[in-house]
């Protein structure tokens, strides 16, 4: 199901149809070193991880991450969306690409989209954002969005 659109990425929720993608992502170096090991070995564990992640998300809430593709080709690259942790109050934007097809623009262009969605549709007032003092790369993303940096958590 698509959620969003823009001029070259859809954005749509995730199904188990997904799972070779995902498997693919949550492998990925840069997942493992600044997201964790999700312990996502097969196509099953794929599988549960959306069922018990992203799709658990959207039945509770209406939302959750989202499965980032180029509209040429259809080709899945990455996910962006909100999420709703237990161990923050308020909403946080999270996304993660495929190595391939980092420092394209494409981060850029889903979590832009994916603000304005989630203050626009959603309506929600504050939107927060986590990352790894060291993940240079997400932290420069987040500014160009212009979010602000609050404080760390020791």
């Amino acid at each position: 199901m698509k959620v969003l659109e823009t001029d070259r990425l859809i954005l749509r929720r995730l199904t188990t149809d997904d799972a070779a993608f995902i498997l693919e992502l949550l492998n990925e170096p840069g997942w493992i070193r600044y997201i964790g090991d999700k312990g996502v070995r097969t196509l099953e564990d794929a599988k549960n991880y959306i069922l018990t992640g992203p799709m658990k998300m959207y039945s509770q809430l209406g939302f959750g991450l989202f499965l980032v593709e180029r509209k040429e080709g259809c080709t899945p690259i990455g996910m962006c969306g909100l999420l709703k942790r237990d161990s923050l109050e308020d909403v946080d934007i999270g996304f993660a690409f495929l190595s391939r097809y980092q420092t394209q623009g494409y981060g850029f262009e889903a979590a832009s989209a994916t603000l304005r969605y989630g203050h626009e549709q959603l309506g929600l007032k504050r939107i927060l954002a986590i990352t790894t003092l060291d993940n240079y790369a997400s932290s420069r993303l987040l500014e160009k969005i212009k979010m602000k940096y609050e404080g760390t958590n020791s």
